[in-house]
């Protein structure tokens, strides 16, 4: 525990090291973070201002803007400040912070993919027990255990890393504090923490990710007794949700399976899932549902005939 002592700060090495690059890439990171506070909170706000928020689907799209709003701002702003920065430094207690509460967010995001999953199947294979079996309580607790799953992940992450005697160098090559990129920074053998964090994030996320996959074969499998009109419906939803997971799952199975030493592209990777994910999220639930869509316009026409009139 002593050797620990001896970083006190890390310094990030950041996306590029070209100056004009950072420059633009500042400007170009700062419209996304306005784009995904802007996409998300009118979600939130056309969810609870209307009658949706009582239909378990937008209630989990609820609970999943509010994610990628916290999760985006634990990450993005720093990003930002960074590329307009001399020095990219921040410090050792600081790193933990934004290390344990990345992954906790990142964690209940996951888990509440799977409770919108959870909830398709039910609406399509069983929609006349569909109220009953996704009741707001039951909908309520699902959103709990993903909280909870989630601080179990990162608690265990964070308890890994700050065993860890870190002697120096002390430069992070990334734009965030992860795991891979600090156990690269590690003065000891880090076989066995590889293992250990390949099985509580790598496997965990491909075991997520092929959960779910299997959840839309059975949807699709079970589609085959809808009408025509219900089947372009929950088509229309399910691949919204399909499209998400994959912006999501693809880019971190590519980063957390491989073991730390490994020479690969992740800090360029991890901008899907940190900056483009979050931001598209709202495009994909909004332009591809018309409900939304609706609730949308009514929410918001209110909104401006109150305020001018």
């Amino acid at each position: 525990m002593e050797n620990q002592n001896n970083v006190t700060e890390f310094v990030f090495m950041g996306l590029w090291g070209n100056k004009q690059m950072e420059l633009l890439f500042f400007f170009l990171f700062l419209f996304c973070y306005l784009a995904i506070l802007m996409g998300n909170v009118i979600i939130l706000l056309t969810i609870t201002c209307s009658h949706l928020i009582g239909q378990p689907m937008y209630y989990f799209l609820c609970h999943l803007s509010f994610m990628d709003l916290c999760y985006t701002s634990t990450v993005v702003p720093r990003l930002i400040r960074d590329l307009g920065a001399a020095r990219k430094n921040i410090s050792y207690n600081n790193c933990m912070t934004q290390l344990f509460t990345a992954h906790l967010l990142a964690g209940v995001e996951i888990f509440i993919l799977v409770s919108m999953a959870l909830d398709r199947y039910v609406a399509i294979v069983k929609p006349l027990h569909y109220m009953v079996i996704m009741n707001r309580q039951r909908c309520s607790m699902l959103i709990f255990m993903a909280w909870g799953v989630g601080f179990w992940h990162s608690v265990a992450i964070l308890l890994v890393v700050l065993n860890l005697p870190f002697c120096g160098p002390n430069q992070i090559d990334h734009y965030i504090c992860d795991v891979k990129p600090l156990l690269k920074l590690v003065c000891k053998d880090i076989h066995v923490v590889n293992i250990l964090m390949i099985a509580n994030s790598g496997m965990v996320v491909v075991a997520v990710f092929l959960v779910l996959v299997a959840s839309y074969i059975l949807i699709l499998y079970n589609l085959r007794t809808c009408s025509s009109l219900g089947r372009r419906k929950a088509l229309s939803t399910c691949s919204s949700h399909v499209m998400v997971v994959i912006l999501f799952f693809v880019p971190c199975i590519y980063i957390y399976v491989l073991p730390a030493g490994s020479e690969n592209e992740d800090k360029e990777i991890s901008v899907f899932y940190t900056v483009i994910a979050p931001m598209l999220n709202p495009l994909i639930y909004t332009l591809r549902n018309m409900e939304m869509r609706i609730a949308m316009w009514k929410v918001w026409s209110k909104i401006a005939h109150s305020k001018f009139r």
